[in-house]
């Protein structure tokens, strides 16, 4: 099973009203869950500095890693709310569609997908047609 641990920091200023976030990362060997207080109007990026997490994690590149709250796309100067989760992604290892493309390509070539509509081959149909 893949590591993975829990922390709790606060990061405070005077008089403004803090609330709490969740900064989110993992790889397949270790995951983060960052728990942290921080001011009201804090931005994404400034929650994932407060955080930490990029000295767990030395290749997160905000310029390159995408970021979500509760997986929905965010960008890094999205004020947050109390409560939010901020995921930062890791970047595609390949094209989802082209992975697709090729899988049905290679159904076709076995034998598994109709040649012309690309979906099952039905089994009423004639084997000579």
């Amino acid at each position: 099973m893949a590591n993975m641990a829990i922390k709790t920091t606060s990061v405070s200023s005077e008089k403004l009203e803090q609330i709490q976030v969740e900064v989110v990362y993992g790889t397949p060997q270790k995951q983060e869950i960052l728990t942290i207080s921080v001011d009201q109007g804090t931005t994404v990026e400034q929650a994932i500095e407060a955080s930490g997490i990029k000295s767990i994690f030395e290749e997160i590149d905000l310029n390159i890693h995408n970021v979500g709250i509760w997986n929905r796309s965010a960008k890094l100067t999205d004020v947050l709310t109390d409560l939010d989760r901020i995921e930062i992604y890791r970047p595609l290892i390949a094209d989802p569609k082209e992975v697709r493309k090729r899988r049905a390509e290679k159904a076709k070539l076995e034998g598994r997908a109709d040649k012309v509509t690309g979906g099952r081959v039905d089994p009423r149909r004639g084997k000579s047609e």
